[in-house]
């Protein structure tokens, strides 16, 4: 038998090994006295996760037509709790994304195996599949706190419409949970799901200081959080809520000018990093489209796969420092 499939029968023989090793632990510890005990406190207290789960799913109050991939989604979730954390909760709920952190664990632990296997075997090399393997790691994460900025960029610009709208209702003499209802139905996504969470979040028994800073949390905006602060002192202390408005709308006007003037004036260095990312990638398609034969060394050379991924990991890690240095907070 060749030696590569043996290597990959044992690979595979130690991938389920590990997995069965975790449902074996996982089992043990279910067993033990301190989870019956955290299962009958349980019975009479809802659990923070339970909590979490109920307020930051957006999906979870829609009726799912696939009972079987329901269940199969409530077991993932129950037997991989362990590997669930605040922040990525937090993460997947700014980006409105209909799984929980336990899944997105999960399918990135299945990403990464099948790009290693993919990398490995079609190249029939073991440093290909390596490579494939640590880029299918940090493509997920990439890929959420792109969805994330997207989402909160898209909230930066309507939040001050979103603004005007609650002060015109406050001064027709709207309470400020009827405005925020009003927002929900005028303004369109992402804002109005944000709000609208907001708003569930508070009928489920959470305070509008707490709902109005996890809004604050998820969407992590400068101007937002001037909003929350306003409000919160507002409902704390007492006052005209549309005259604390007005002053808080003139005041995200004044900083949104401001942001203007410096994109402008650092859009320059923000092109110069675009241009130098893509240059030595078109370069090389360049290269390779006139000359394959260039890049017959790849496939040979150890020393030339471990310079390219040097090389690769330079181009990403230089674009990320150009934009560290243009990035200003006001």
């Amino acid at each position: 038998m060749d030696q590569g499939v043996i290597t990959l029968i044992l690979l595979a023989v130690l991938f389920v090994s590990v997995i069965g090793l975790f449902f074996i632990a996982r089992w043990i510890y279910k067993s033990s006295p301190f989870s019956k005990k955290s299962e009958r406190i349980s019975r009479l207290l809802p659990s923070a996760d339970q909590e979490k789960k109920a307020i930051k799913l957006p999906n979870e109050q829609k009726k799912t037509k696939n009972l079987i991939l329901d269940a199969f989604r409530e077991w993932i979730n129950d037997y991989l709790s362990n590997l669930s954390s605040e922040k990525l909760q937090i993460k997947i709920s700014s980006a409105y994304w209909p799984i929980t952190d336990t899944e997105f664990i999960l399918l990135r632990i299945i990403s990464v195996v099948l790009a290693f296997f993919l990398g490995w075997l079609i190249p029939a090399n073991l440093l290909g599949g390596i490579f494939l393997a640590l880029l299918s790691f940090l493509l997920a994460p990439f890929l959420l706190d792109r969805a994330i900025s997207k989402r909160q960029q898209k909230f930066a610009n309507q939040l001050l419409d979103v603004l005007i709208l609650i002060k015109g209702a406050v001064q027709a003499g709207y309470g400020l949970m009827q405005a925020l209802d009003l927002a929900v139905k005028e303004i369109p996504a992402p804002a109005s799901e944000e709000f609208s969470r907001v708003l569930r979040e508070v009928r489920y028994g959470i305070s509008l200081e707490g709902a109005l800073t996890n809004l604050s949390k998820r969407m992590e905006n400068d101007e937002l959080q001037i909003v929350v602060t306003a409000i919160i002192i507002n409902t704390q202390v007492g006052g005209n809520l549309s005259t604390v408005l007005e002053s808080t709308i003139a005041t995200i006007r004044d900083r949104l000018r401001l942001m203007s003037e410096i994109r402008s004036l650092t859009s320059y260095a923000r092109f110069v990093g675009v241009v130098l990312t893509l240059l030595p990638l078109m370069i090389g398609i360049i290269i390779f489209i006139l000359s394959p034969e260039y890049y017959e060394t790849v496939k040979t050379s150890l020393i030339v796969q471990i310079l390219f991924a040097f090389a690769i990991i330079g181009i990403i890690i230089g674009n990320v420092w150009i934009r560290r240095m243009v990035r200003i907070k006001v």
